[in-house]
């Protein structure tokens, strides 16, 4: 009987590691990751450095997006087309030198078309130069942790030493849809870009998943003769989001079945707790000397814990310390720690902030606080 069982159970892993092992059947490289815990549910060779396509673009909308967020640049802000940006070559749009367009256009034109000139238009925007952009990629892709990443230009080209990894290009996704504007572009399936010249250019999503797969809404698509066909994916299902990355396919269907196939086993096999809200009141802090006397303590962001869906259900808790906080105060400040909980074990202590901004407390507010007081000892 012992021999049946541990022949039945040899059976199911070899099953069980054949399916891990058929997830992604043609891609060189892949892996997919939880966003909101950046946790890995499946890697294939995701370190090795390969050329990323057009998925370069993933870094080129991050600085965009990071810009805009820093008051730089704004989306209905004129962007003038150069010469080199219209004489670009591969997948384009075919802007016309010395005209201009919204950000928010440019944007679109990358997001939906791939357009190698609406990167340039991007990278000239921002960086002053095609060459500044590119420095100021390598820097923010070190600021990242990438290990295996170095790029040479802003639109994916091959070029000698523009590489990159699916881990590497997981993290720069899961840092640009920190950015949730960006997801308004990526989901487009179709849209017109309307020319200078009075005609109009149909756009078609390179991404047909965010039509086809239903919760799919972005992100990144890439080919070329040296990169094969590439994919950067997100989507959210129940509250978890995925991210996958293929890279290396050998057609363009073994890049869609490869996707849908780590999608499917992501939210099939997973599922998110959300174990704190952002902005979710925590309870409050005092404020010493401010117009307010105390505030409302949240988290800036979710807290989670990502499960497995057969999983036993886990008990949640946590425990808060505040510190002494005195006025002016700013939304972003620390004013104590949170200690996350999971089943009585601390898996994470945080920093907590006020709600709401809190100034120094007036002359006058002060005035009334001292009468007041002195009123109320008084009865």
């Amino acid at each position: 009987m012992k021999k049946i069982f541990l022949l039945i159970l040899g059976l199911f892993v070899f099953v069980t590691t054949v399916h891990a092992e058929e997830l992604t059947t043609g891609a060189k490289s892949a892996i997919l990751i939880e966003a909101s815990t950046g946790e890995v549910l499946y890697e294939y060779n995701a370190d090795e450095a390969l050329a990323p396509a057009s998925m370069t673009k993933i870094m080129t909308l991050l600085l965009t997006m990071e810009a805009i967020e820093k008051g730089q640049i704004g989306l209905q802000d004129n962007v003038t087309v150069s010469e080199r940006a219209s004489s670009m070559g591969g997948s384009q749009v075919f802007l016309e030198p010395n005209s201009q367009y919204t950000l928010d256009e440019i944007i679109k034109a990358v997001c939906i078309a791939s357009g190698n000139d609406a990167a340039v238009v991007l990278a000239e925007a921002i960086g002053g130069s095609v060459e500044n952009f590119v420095t100021l990629m390598n820097k923010r892709a070190k600021e990242l942790g990438l290990t295996a990443t170095n790029f040479v230009n802003v639109y994916g080209l091959d070029a000698e030493g523009h590489l990159s990894s699916a881990r590497d290009m997981a993290i720069m996704g899961r840092e640009l849809i920190k950015h949730e504007l960006i997801l308004q572009y990526s989901s487009i399936y179709e849209d017109y870009l309307q020319k200078k010249d009075g005609t109009s250019l149909w756009m078609v999503n390179t991404n047909k998943l965010v039509r086809f797969f239903q919760g799919v809404d972005g992100l990144k698509t890439g080919f070329t003769g040296n990169a094969g066909y590439c994919l950067t994916a997100t989507g959210k299902w129940k509250g978890m989001r995925l991210i996958s990355v293929v890279m290396g396919e050998e057609t363009g269907d073994n890049r869609t079945k490869d996707t849908t196939a780590l999608l499917n086993y992501g939210k099939s096999t997973y599922k998110i707790n959300t174990i704190i809200e952002k902005d979710k009141p925590l309870g409050t802090v005092d404020i010493e000397l401010g117009e307010k006397l105390e505030s409302e303590i949240i988290l800036e962001t979710d807290v989670t814990d990502l499960v497995k869906i057969n999983d036993a259900e886990k008990k949640y808790s946590y425990d808060l310390e505040l510190d002494k906080v005195k006025a002016p105060v700013k939304r972003g400040d620390k004013v104590g720690t949170i200690k996350i909980k999971i089943d009585d074990t601390v898996t994470d202590t945080l920093d907590v902030t006020v709600k709401e901004n809190i100034e120094k407390c007036s002359l006058w507010t002060t005035i009334k606080r001292i009468f007041k007081a002195f009123v109320l000892s008084s009865h």
